[in-house]
């Protein structure tokens, strides 16, 4: 693949700032960095770029947090001005480098994600024996950025591009992984190598597909395996031999230790594909899929809570079905018309003498 060159003046044109501006206010715009970001629009985007090209600009402090879906997840928003930065870099090299990802990557890619992913490895259920269903020990918290950054240097060869990517990522804050020691290193090596990058931002999404694309290509062209496939750091691999795919997985272990990176000890198994596999929220059999109980129970208890809150005036009808619809969309994936009907009538939304009711 020949580097991208010749693409700094691409991120930091004005129309192009102004897109990212757009498209990073989405859902947004009543967050108060949001709202005075826009307050003087051009004032800010002129700045901008102005510090983009003078070499200035620096990110800024990330605010953390923590979210609680099955387990507890860390959370780093950065401030609005530099997530306009982050869709600005990645109008621009994302659609070039995706071209050379895998078909089979499905997470944060046009015309793929989870149902695309699901559908996928359920076709090939169909036909296959067996399933190796692995991820990886704390996949963002662990990778690399020297290694990620001579990843970006072997795809881009723009020095400014480059310049502002290491910036993103020296940014991060500092990571929450374990140390892990790999063949050759000594004491100190894990004290000497930085780590990590944000769940929350934009770029971590494009990051996470990149380092582990070389991986992705070794699987395919050096292993031959047709039936992998990856979402993010969710790997899935079949085969109607479970002794070739414990060799599949001995290998995997001995590849992404050159990416600085481990399986998970507990989640690198083999089974029947006929026992379903936990997959991307689904419990998916070769004819049939079932959402994952927790999921069911998890939305319940906020579908109620949307309704006091509703009532309360705390929450607008909009929401509630923004909320809903979207939990819809997963959900109708799965044989589930018996728990939508039992959820959705868990609840009445009323407010002063009106009354509105979700609709499924």
């Amino acid at each position: 693949m020949k580097r991208l060159d010749g693409i700094w003046n691409a991120v930091t044109s004005f129309g192009n700032l102004l897109r990212a501006y757009r498209k990073a206010r989405r859902g947004k715009r009543s967050k108060r960095g949001v709202a005075e970001f826009g307050l003087n629009l051009e004032h800010e985007l002129l700045a901008l770029q102005r510090s983009l090209q003078e070499g200035t600009y620096q990110p800024g402090e990330y605010r953390l947090f923590t979210i609680y879906e099955r387990k507890p997840r860390l959370i780093a928003a950065a401030p609005f001005c530099d997530r306009v930065v982050h869709h600005a870099v990645m109008q621009v090299i994302e659609p070039q480098l995706d071209r050379t990802f895998i078909s089979d990557s499905y997470a944060c890619r046009t015309g793929k994600g989870v149902h695309a992913a699901v559908d996928r490895y359920q076709a090939w259920s169909q036909t296959y024996r067996y399933v190796l269903k692995m991820d990886i020990q704390q996949y963002f918290p662990s990778i690399d950025h020297a290694l990620l950054k001579d990843k970006l240097r072997r795809r881009i060869k723009d020095a400014r591009v480059l310049d502002l990517l290491d910036r993103i990522i020296e940014s991060s804050p500092q990571s929450s992984a374990t140390p892990q020691y790999f063949p050759g290193d000594d004491l100190l090596t894990p004290c000497d190598r930085r780590t990590g990058i944000p769940i929350g931002n934009l770029t971590s999404q494009f990051f996470a597909n990149l380092y582990l694309d070389d991986f992705d290509h070794d699987m395919k062209q050096v292993l031959r395996v047709r039936p992998y496939l990856r979402y993010v750091d969710d790997m899935v691999v079949l085969d109607h031999d479970k002794v070739r795919l414990a060799e599949i997985r001995a290998a995997v272990r001995e590849r992404l230790a050159a990416d600085r990176l481990h399986l998970h000890p507990r989640k690198a198994q083999i089974s029947p594909v006929a026992d379903g596999v936990n997959l991307l929220g689904y419990l998916v059999y070769p004819a049939r899929r079932r959402l994952r109980s927790d999921n069911g129970h998890r939305f319940a208890r906020k579908f109620r809570r949307m309704a006091v809150a509703y009532r309360v005036g705390r929450l607008e009808w909009t929401s509630v079905v923004a909320s809903v619809q979207s939990w819809i969309g997963h959900a109708k994936y799965a044989n589930t018309d018996g728990l939508r009907r039992a959820i959705f009538s868990q609840a009445v939304f009323t407010r002063g003498t009106g009354q509105e009711t979700a609709s499924v």
